[in-house]
């Protein structure tokens, strides 16, 4: 769906690139996450598939009839007195589309019952689930994401992630996200392409982290996977068990 070759990017033109010898393949189907230190050119990335940008050399192709893109920051201002009905029903008419249920729309990502709520009211994680309701709208066959949990409650993020996998695996969306949340990209994406030093390259969520814990150490590493599992699972109250801070690849994932 998705074909860059031979990627360089600089916002000057020249070197040093930003990004250098990119190549990427997204099929159709796919959930892929595009996770990096900040800074490495993730979002100057994915602005570049999205053409708001062009590369200083290489090409990106797109085979897709509709994109949905949710954006990583809030493109309505909180205070002005709309609400999520009437953003839909705007969008839907930039969409030209004929017929707009708005409650049909919302209920894909549970959203139906704030509809007429404003905009200004809504929480992080309610805001971003309207986001990609109306991302949806036309029935985009590639939906593209800007850090789809920034700012977001820990409760509202498994709710992001159960759309997004449903959307995935029952409806077949094809999904490109850029990702901070190293736990939330290992558990669902189909495969991760990791940035760094301006390079890329596509790995699956295990071999990216046993990657990442021989490169941070296994005691950094560990520690940042078990913050983000015991958040999902409210396990702050347990003791960290002693054994595991002890090197160790095959222990990432286990149920505590």
């Amino acid at each position: 769906m998705i074909t860059i070759t031979d990627l360089d990017f600089s916002y000057t033109g020249k070197k040093p690139y930003l990004l250098s010898e990119i190549n990427l393949n997204v099929p159709r189907g796919a959930y892929i996450s595009i996770v990096g230190n900040n800074g490495c050119g993730k979002s100057t990335l994915l602005r570049l598939i999205l053409k708001f940008m062009l590369p200083t050399h290489g090409s990106i192709r797109i085979n897709a009839s509709r994109i949905g893109y949710v954006p990583q920051k809030k493109d309505t201002d909180s205070a002005f007195p709309i609400t999520v009905k009437e953003v839909i029903h705007s969008y839907g008419r930039i969409l030209h589309l004929h017929s707009i249920d708005v409650r049909s729309i919302l209920s894909v990502t549970g959203m139906e019952s704030q509809a007429e709520e404003l905009v200004g009211n809504l929480s992080g994680g309610q805001y971003q689930r309207m986001l990609i309701a109306r991302a949806l709208m036309g029935n985009p066959d590639l939906l593209i994401l800007d850090e789809p949990s920034t700012g977001v409650d820990v409760s509202s993020q498994k709710e992001i992630y159960a759309v997004l996998h449903r959307l995935n695996t029952e409806q077949r969306l094809t999904i490109l996200a850029v990702e901070h949340n190293l736990y939330a990209a290992a558990r669902y994406s189909s495969m991760l392409y990791h940035i760094a030093n301006g390079h890329g390259h596509l790995c699956t969520p295990q071999h990216y982290l046993d990657e990442y814990m021989t490169r941070e150490g296994s005691f950094h590493a560990w520690l940042h996977l078990y913050a983000a599992r015991a958040a999902d699972f409210h396990l702050y109250c347990h003791p960290l068990p002693m054994h595991r801070y002890l090197p160790c690849t095959e222990t990432v994932f286990h149920d505590w």
